[in-house]
């Protein structure tokens, strides 16, 4: 039986959408998945140099919690990202600090941090934080 909602926190890009919602939604065994993108969401909330960006994005997560009662939140990063082109390393660590951060705002809520390669294969990243 699906729960309704989990929610997604990714780049604008439209290349990986489909692969990361169909992961989301088998991950979290959810029907639906709300999207909240940014182009290169995991530097704004990995530094924080924009504070109206990360509150735009918490405010929308809000949302998805509190209305859709969603049941787990995904972060993504992926190549060739032109929001943030950084190197696939960078942007790991990048998850790694984004995850680290909404587990201070959501530390009931299971997080998963996950890389989209070349080939838009999603991949799990590992971490510590994970709930």
């Amino acid at each position: 039986m699906y729960r309704s909602f989990c929610t997604a926190v990714t780049c604008m890009d439209g290349r990986i959408q489909l692969p990361g919602i169909r992961y989301l939604q088998q991950h979290f065994g959810v029907e639906y998945v709300d999207t909240i993108t940014e182009a290169g969401p995991i530097n704004i909330l990995a530094n924080q140099t924009e504070p109206k960006l990360v509150q735009s994005i918490l405010n929308r997560i809000n949302t998805s919690v509190n209305v859709h009662n969603s049941h787990g939140l995904g972060i993504f990063g992926h190549h060739d990202c032109a929001g943030n082109p950084v190197p696939r390393d960078e942007q790991i660590k990048q998850i790694k600090t984004t995850i680290h951060f909404l587990k201070q705002h959501y530390p009931d809520l299971p997080l998963i941090g996950l890389w989209i390669d070349e080939h838009w294969k999603v991949n799990p990243v590992e971490t510590e934080d994970y709930a």
